[in-house]
């Protein structure tokens, strides 16, 4: 089949919840991935941009969870996510350690037992609220010399950052990183460390949902693997676009159905509109795409009516938020950023907001 352009970004829209017609925040389908944080309170500007009005964060958790990356999640979900993205097998383990897994593969070291060792380690080190340093150093004294490599700018030796974060959700580890220094917690009636893996059945039609129609280099992209580590667990009941694509049948009606994502919102760094693999469909002008995906830092992303039409940046001076904002090729309207820029600074805390444009 083939779904128009047009009828796949209203579909995200409403998945997304962009629309704010779901005032809960439990009930919002992104937290089915959850939403990473990229600091400056993020996850709640994110928020902002999806629900009619603020609403208490209860029942939710902060923990590092797919590739390693701080992510809020329903605290309930966290159980099963854990043994949905334990690695399904030592490739797949070393495939999503990156360079710190060729190390350890080199070294002799199977994948899953890296992730075992590792992951019951830190649950032992973070018995109590303690700072991520404190945590490092712990830890790095209690594994083996081959997790951990030489800092020279430090003159220290730490364990291998990847293999830190991406244990994190198995050990049952919280991260809180709106502290200085960031603190780790035990999360309570934390879940045992996963002796195997349910598959990533779960997350990928989690993710077909939030961002299909897509592939399996899609999927394996955002679950930082490999293809053959998710093609058996690709789910079924999906039809299959006319350009190799997958969408799952039970969400045709929606997708026909889906309203115009009429309005304007102001989406944060690294927000799930973001977190797609398929760039090139959501930002069809490849030299944007360098405006808006950085190495580092970030900028927000402005979405107009389904399209992404310019980034946005923040600075705090005293307790008023500053919003400059840089469009790609057409003005962006003022008077809906106004509304939305008293939102953002209403989710990070300040109580006056001022827009500007480069």
């Amino acid at each position: 089949m083939d779904i128009p352009r047009h009828q796949v970004l209203a579909h995200r829209a409403l998945r997304h919840g962009l629309h704010r017609d779901q005032p809960d925040p439990a009930r919002l389908t992104v937290f089915d991935l959850g939403v990473q944080d990229a600091g400056a309170r993020s996850p709640q500007v994110a928020l902002a941009a999806r629900l009619p009005a603020d609403a208490p964060l209860d029942g939710f958790t902060t923990v590092w969870a797919h590739r390693g990356a701080p992510h809020l999640l329903r605290t309930t979900d966290l159980p099963a996510l854990a043994t949905a993205l334990w690695p399904r097998t030592d490739a797949d383990a070393i495939a999503r350690l990156n360079a710190s897994g060729t190390t350890l593969r080199r070294a002799g070291i199977p994948g899953l037992t890296a992730y075992t060792t590792a992951a019951t380690a830190m649950r032992e080190v973070v018995d109590t609220e303690k700072p991520r340093g404190q945590v490092s150093t712990e830890l790095t004294a209690r594994l083996p010399a081959d997790y951990s490599y030489d800092c020279a700018p430090c003159a220290a030796t730490h364990v291998y950052g990847s293999i830190f974060q991406i244990v994190g959700l198995f050990a049952g580890v919280t991260v809180h990183a709106e502290s200085r220094p960031t603190l780790l917690r035990p999360l309570p009636h934390r879940h045992p460390v996963p002796t195997e893996s349910t598959g990533p059945g779960p997350i990928i039609d989690a993710y077909l949902r939030l961002h299909g129609p897509a592939t399996p280099a899609d999927v394996a992209a955002f679950l930082d693997t490999t293809q053959a580590q998710v093609k058996p667990a690709w789910p079924a009941g999906l039809v299959q676009t006319t350009d190799g694509r997958w969408f799952p049948e039970a969400e045709l009606d929606a997708l026909r159905d889906a309203p115009p994502p009429d309005f304007l919102r102001l989406l944060p760094p690294l927000d799930p509109w973001l977190q797609t693999r398929d760039r090139a469909l959501i930002v069809p002008d490849p030299a944007h795409h360098k405006r808006l995906w950085r190495m580092i830092g970030n900028p927000g992303a402005v979405l107009h009516r389904g399209e992404i039409t310019g980034t946005w940046r923040t600075k705090t001076t005293g307790k008023t938020l500053t919003i400059t904002l840089d469009a790609f090729d057409t003005p962006i309207p003022t008077k809906a950023v106004d509304a939305e820029a008293h939102r953002v600074a209403a989710a990070r805390g300040l109580t006056d907001v001022r827009v500007t444009t480069t």
